[in-house]
């Protein structure tokens, strides 16, 4: 019988403790579901056949791309001969809890797809690495500087979608200061802390708020100055997070104009992992950043 241990960490580690919402929760019942399939001896095209679908479903369903019928979950442990009722009980506990929705779903009116998946994987990382070349990174913004992205990036949106935007980047920074907040370590890039985004005392608040969340012990800032000349990120940001949790790899997120990216395959990551780390090497060190950041505030005022 392949029956998973009534224990399963991951499993009541979630359901005692769930972080991250019904994204994060997915991946890990997915990954869960996979591990029991593959210790089975059953095919993707089999379980499919089981739960009345295709075997892209199960793909989907195992890398946590969809939310998980209790039926469906129901039907697949018992193709893959897991008996005991605790166990059981778990798996339909955590597949009912992917379908409800996190905080940010009161924000779908401007939120694309494509980000809520970040915001889910945000919220559950244990450390989020990024470099920024154009703005400061989303969860460092002022109000203020965020509604000038906002505006730059979405002209036709009207005044009440702009403010919607900027309300929900200011929710997802409670993310610093929660209880176990992850680690942030932001590279910034000096153009866009010279470029006036939002008019001088808008950019003067930036460049004090930056020196303040500076001073939160999980906040690390670097800045890549003009004095490098190319950099080893040259392109667009980047975003890697790492999770404690073994059954979420590290991902890479690559956000573009209208889309973005997550690169989960080992290869991809180690390449942007030695990518950031050239770059943290390149830059100038902690405290140099904040004097350079005291420097740019004194021309600003």
């Amino acid at each position: 019988m392949t029956a998973a241990p009534s224990s399963d960490p991951s499993l009541r580690r979630y359901l005692e403790h769930p972080r991250g919402g019904p994204t994060v929760l997915r991946i890990v019942l997915g990954t869960q579901l996979r591990r029991l399939r593959e210790g089975a001896g059953i095919t993707r095209e089999a379980a499919g056949d089981a739960i009345r679908g295709s075997h892209a479903k199960i793909s989907r369903l195992e890398l946590g791309r969809v939310s998980c019928k209790e039926r469906d979950v129901a039907d697949l442990l018992t193709l893959y001969n897991v008996t005991d009722e605790a166990v059981r009980d778990d798996f339909l506990k955590l597949a009912r809890r992917t379908s409800s929705p996190g905080w940010w779903h009161q924000y779908n009116d401007v939120l694309p797809g494509w980000f809520e998946t970040h915001i889910g994987l945000e919220e559950a990382a244990s450390v989020i690495r990024t470099y920024e070349v154009q703005f400061v990174p989303g969860l460092l913004q002022t109000s203020d500087y965020a509604r000038a992205v906002a505006q730059l990036g979405h002209p036709r949106s009207s005044p009440e979608e702009i403010e919607r935007r900027v309300q929900l980047r200011v929710q997802r920074q409670e993310l610093l200061t929660v209880p176990d907040a992850p680690r942030v370590w932001a590279v910034i890039d000096e153009a866009s802390l010279r470029r006036p985004l939002g008019g001088p005392e808008v950019m003067a608040g930036q460049l004090r708020h930056l020196l303040k969340m500076a001073e939160l012990p999980n906040v690390t800032l670097q800045i890549a100055p003009f004095s490098l000349g190319g950099l080893a990120a040259a392109g667009g940001p980047i975003t890697i997070l790492r999770f404690l949790e073994p059954d979420l790899p590290d991902i890479v997120y690559l956000e573009q104009l209208t889309s973005a990216l997550y690169l989960d395959k080992r290869d991809d990551v180690d390449h942007y992992l030695a990518v950031m780390d050239r770059l943290s090497a390149q830059s100038e060190s902690p405290r140099e950043s904040l004097a350079i950041l005291e420097r740019l505030l004194k021309q600003e005022s």
